[in-house]
């Protein structure tokens, strides 16, 4: 801590979600690393003090050196941090490789990847320690993928790096190199308050062997011994967006979605008129829960996307025709109603899509915070199935 004040450097920012929630939580972030053009005015913006590091950079060519010097500056320590003065290093290496929405074959070795600077960051810097999150496909993620027509008996057996969760195993042993005691396990952000089901794996590592434990869940889906999870009524019912943006539906997609009620997908639609709606996805496999989608006001939200007017990942608004707006998706995602986000409408969607939501990150900082100062917080104990004890 520098003046009593946990520090953090912070890579893959985005559009500052895990930052505000960590910021909400007692830390200060020091440094940012994004290369999207409009996060970083995003950011910018909205905490003038970290002018100097938000600029489009990628994080291969960024040395830990200029994030520790930028570190320095912004605590005008007139000197650069050194390693091991950082609290905590922070990040989200990009996930598409483990995306189960992707193409199962867009696997690769996460050795070849920008996880691999995240790593490099950590082993330089020494924070004391680490949070990484990803989406729940790095857990079944295979090095390389073999296509389902050539498994079975008449195919050779599969190879290590084609069985599920060969990434997983890289991705911890690399973190176990680096000689610190790393915890993960993949949490609902709705049991945290968020108003949203979304499911991100979240890697907690620490130099010095604090507790193995995560922040115990505040809410529940049957809402038996906990409060109920907070539905899409409770986050936009006292929400007014001044100026709504959001992208418009072409007349096609009106014609189906106007057939709809709250709750309800394609799969509502008239029999006559199913085939014609999903065009040549009718016949496809998976559930395909996402097309035509109107929202529900008694669950929380799906997870937001990138792109809530997709045709797979409709995000329409349970009475009107519309998806939800920029503001909305960031409500959803727990964003302050005073966050700044720079862009056009579809770059909005997208750093709030790509976002980790602030409540969460609030919940892990917080939890954090309480190791970092001795306490032994009440948290989830680790199950074998979901961690490992480096």
């Amino acid at each position: 801590m520098i003046n009593n004040k946990p520090i953090c450097i912070s890579l893959f920012t985005g559009a500052f979600g895990l930052d505000l929630g960590l910021e909400q939580a007692g830390f200060h972030t020091v440094s940012v690393v994004e290369k999207d053009r409009d996060a970083v005015k995003t950011i910018a913006l909205n905490r003038p003090y970290l002018q100097e590091s938000a600029i489009p950079r990628e994080l291969e060519k960024v040395s830990s050196q200029e994030l520790l010097e930028e570190g320095g500056k912004v605590l005008n320590l007139g000197r650069a941090l050194v390693p091991g003065e950082v609290d905590l290093v922070t990040g989200g290496p990009p996930c598409q490789p483990f995306s189960t929405a992707g193409k199962r074959g867009s696997v690769m070795d996460p050795r070849g990847s920008l996880f691999m600077d995240f790593i490099r960051i950590v082993k330089e810097v020494q924070p004391r320690f680490f949070l990484m999150e990803n989406v729940r496909g790095l857990l079944s993620a295979s090095l390389r993928h073999r296509p389902i027509n050539q498994r079975g008996k008449d195919y050779p057996a599969l190879e290590p790096d084609e069985m599920n969760g060969a990434a997983l195993k890289i991705v911890l042993a690399e973190m176990k190199e680096l000689g610190y005691n790393v915890v993960y396990n993949l949490l609902e952000t709705a049991d945290y308050g968020v108003p949203q089901n979304r499911l991100r794996v979240v890697f907690i590592g620490s130099r010095d062997g604090e507790s193995s434990t995560f922040p115990l869940a505040k809410y529940s889906k049957d809402g038996k011994f906990l409060p109920k999870w907070i539905t899409l009524k409770d986050a936009l019912t006292d929400f007014v967006d001044i100026q709504p943006e959001f992208m418009r539906y072409s007349e096609n997609r009106l014609k189906f979605l106007r057939l709809l009620k709250a709750g309800q997908n394609w799969k509502y639609l008239p029999k006559e008129l199913q085939a014609e709606a999903m065009g040549g996805a009718y016949n496809s496999g998976g559930g395909k829960v996402g097309f035509y989608r109107r929202l529900s006001w008694d669950k929380p939200s799906p997870t937001i996307t990138t792109c809530p007017h997709q045709k797979a990942t409709d995000m329409c608004h349970p009475v009107e025709l519309r998806p939800l707006t920029v503001r909305e998706s960031a409500k959803i995602q727990t964003f302050p109603d005073d966050w700044i986000f720079h862009g056009s409408i579809s770059s909005k969607y997208k750093q709030i899509g790509n976002a980790v939501p602030v409540l969460l990150a609030k919940e892990l900082g917080d939890h954090i915070l309480n190791l970092m100062q001795g306490n032994k917080p009440q948290g989830k104990e680790i199950t074998k199935q979901l961690s490992l004890f480096l």
